[in-house]
């Protein structure tokens, strides 16, 4: 294989990719399930740790 003189990598040019809004309302898209995940956890461990607490009747 022949490279061609003057080239590098993949090219020269940088495109943008996605608007700042767009990333914007993907980061805090993301955040939000973040934190709604560790809130569904943290209620999921309580629960069986209260479950675990009560005596069998």
């Amino acid at each position: 294989m022949i490279r061609s003189p003057g080239t590098v990598g993949f090219g020269v040019r940088c495109a943008p990719v996605a608007s700042s809004r767009l990333l914007g309302a993907i980061a805090t898209s993301l955040a939000i399930g973040t934190l709604s995940l560790c809130l569904m956890v943290t209620m999921t461990v309580l629960s069986i740790k209260a479950t675990v607490a009560m005596p069998i009747p």
